[in-house]
């Protein structure tokens, strides 16, 4: 039966698998003006998908017309239209195998069927097919664009030849570079190249000749133009994936396992890589850099989108300063910040959930006014809604949720309160009240009734607030009471509440490592105490009386000198913390204060900050 190359007009390129890489090759193509149809059978993946195509196309591409990306739960919804489909599923034979009987079934008769995978060649994924389908099969290996634009073909033996010079022309288009193997070979022509330097680098470690942050060191002064050393690609990449892909060329070349066998002892210690909290053969974090000229690199594969406010009150006109607030992704990578929702009244907290596909965030409006809200919008910025009403919130600040219940937690500012909701601003109701603002206008003044920073630990189902004190007056708290109201109780008369930490200059915003039990906040009080990041561990604190925290005492400040730090967020898969300030600067350090970085300046007036894997 003769071949037809396929007609790409109104048809889709199809991506199985919208992981760290298969989210990528959908946005090589969606970039460079391709439709795209993605399947994943997990709802966030999906979800994440989408967002990091739509937020990261500028990598790729600087052409004006963006293809489309539609996520499916379904692969024969996925392939339906499809004139090229990619498998990028994990590297388990039979699996792929079952995925290509499915797509022999499933996707249009002329689409090209394709693989990702470099360890496993198309020929072992075919057998069972009609010689009609194996004509359209192949390897087409990508090497994580969008830094690196490299893409292998390789045919399964079968492979119709016109299918080469077609796939490296639409390849062309999308700004790749494609080469073709002669013949068919397990790790097509670079991974062949990269599975003996991987495997001499794991036997140097098994045998103690050097160390990981050495031999990545010496990589690197020797090859200037490679931002990233061998260790860090390995734990980019995954040690359990660069382990199956191991025991693969062992299987078939008769190798040494002793890398294998190396490898080992950190997967059975959950030290899988830079997707892991516990890092891999480098310390959590060490592939994580801030640089531009990572962008796309293995540095960066695990790095999160950043997602901050602009509070607004540095607008041309003043005005507008209280209508000019805005949203803005951006990451630590430096890459051009972009505006998601704009023209916003006084944003303070901001949080993001990928399950649902939404961010939420406070409006402040004009605090006089009571006309505060709360809002969503889907990642992207559109369909933007108030959730909680202006009105039903005086002057909302610090914004959390709880994933699990699917609950909004939020502070009140002038309406001293801690508040919380649905997603949807449903049962909206008051857990923490500090005085009535409707009914004494003193317990307004008196701003230690101010509530403004809260975190919430769902293991040990309570939640924690700040109230701040006046400015810079050195009378901030921090406290902590239960998410289930005590029986017979109410928000007034809580006898639960626990007043942590006393004295402090000006408590902001909070953040929780449930894992390690450690509170995290900013404070944006005076010099030398205030203005700074502070930490305190949780394990066995007990309530404060009447004496005041001391710093290094009671809690540790690990970095100072902002220009009024508000927003902060915990990084802990990368072991990072993230911060703002109202000079318009974002911030990363290490959870230790150290490695201090700074990505965006003097950009407007940074509140609220989040963070997001897509």
């Amino acid at each position: 039966m003769t071949f037809q190359l396929p007609a790409t007009t109104n048809r889709t390129v199809a991506v199985l698998g919208g992981g760290v890489l298969g989210r990528r090759i959908a946005c090589s193509w969606a970039a460079s003006g391709f439709d795209v149809a993605v399947f994943d059978p997990d709802s966030e993946q999906r979800i994440a998908t989408v967002h990091y195509c739509q937020a990261n196309a500028v990598q790729f591409s600087d052409v004006k017309q963006r293809g489309s990306v539609e996520a499916f739960q379904d692969v024969q919804d996925a392939v339906s239209r499809a004139w090229l489909v990619i498998e990028a599923i994990p590297e388990r034979l039979a699996l792929k195998i079952s995925t290509f009987q499915q797509l022999e079934v499933m996707a249009p008769k002329d689409a090209i069927l394709a693989t990702n995978s470099s360890s496993f060649k198309s020929r072992e994924m075919v057998s069972d097919l009609q010689p009609s389908t194996k004509q359209r099969v192949l390897n087409m290996h990508y090497y994580m664009p969008p830094r690196n634009r490299v893409v292998e073909l390789m045919t399964d033996g079968n492979t119709d030849k016109t299918i080469f010079p077609f796939l490296q022309r639409k390849l062309g288009e999308t700004g790749m570079r494609a080469y073709v193997a002669r013949k068919e070979s397990t790790g097509l022509i670079f991974n062949r190249l990269w599975a003996a330097i991987k495997r001499e680098i794991l036997t140097i470690l098994a045998e103690g000749v050097s160390v990981p942050e050495e031999i990545d060191e010496l990589w690197q002064q020797i090859w200037v133009e490679n931002v990233s050393g061998p260790v860090a690609m390995m734990d980019a990449v995954g040690l359990d994936t660069v382990s199956f892909i191991e025991q693969h060329y062992i299987a078939e070349r008769q190798l040494s396992d002793l890398p294998v066998r190396y490898l080992q002892q950190y997967i059975d210690e959950g030290k899988l890589g830079a997707k892991s909290s516990k890092g891999g053969l480098l310390p959590a974090g060490k592939t994580t850099k801030t640089s531009a000229k990572l962008r796309g690199d293995h540095d960066n594969l695990h790095a999160p989108l950043l997602y901050f406010l602009d509070i607004g009150l540095r607008a041309p006109d003043i005005q507008d300063a209280f209508s000019s607030g805005r949203i803005l992704t951006g990451a630590s990578d430096g890459r051009a910040m972009r505006v998601l929702v704009d023209h916003q009244r006084t944003p303070d907290g901001l949080a993001v959930s990928l399950a649902v596909g939404k961010l939420f965030w406070t409006s402040m409006g004009v605090p006089a006014e009571n006309d505060g809200a709360v809002l969503s919008a889907n990642l992207d910025g559109s369909d933007v809604q108030e959730i909680v009403p202006r009105g039903h919130v005086h002057t909302p600040k610090q914004i959390c949720i709880d994933h699990e219940s699917k609950t909004l937690y939020f502070c009140d500012r002038e309406g001293l309160r801690v508040m919380r909701c649905g997603f949807d601003g449903s049962g909206l109701e008051t857990i923490i009240r500090t005085g009535r603002w409707k009914e004494d206008v003193d317990a307004v003044e008196d701003q230690t009734n101010w509530c403004v920073g809260i975190a919430v630990d769902l293991a040990q189902r309570n939640f924690y607030w700040t109230q701040k004190g006046p400015s810079k007056g050195n009378m901030g708290r921090i406290l902590r009471a239960s998410l289930d109201m005590p029986a017979g109780q109410t928000c007034d008369s809580r006898s639960d509440i626990e007043v942590l930490f006393r004295g402090l200059p000006e408590p902001v915003d909070l953040e929780l490592d449930p894992a390690e039990r450690v509170l995290y906040w900013t404070d944006r009080g005076e010099h030398p105490v205030g203005n700074s990041i502070n930490s305190a561990s949780l394990s066995g604190i007990q309530p404060v009386r009447a004496e005041n925290s001391v710093p290094g005492v009671h809690y540790k400040i690990l970095a100072r000198n902002f220009h009024e730090a508000i927003g902060i967020k915990l990084d802990t898969r990368n072991r990072h913390i993230y911060a703002t300030d109202l000079g318009g600067s974002v911030y990363r350090f290490d959870l230790n204060g150290g490695d201090r970085q700074r990505f965006y300046e003097e950009q407007g007036a940074f509140t609220g900050l989040t963070l997001a894997f897509v």
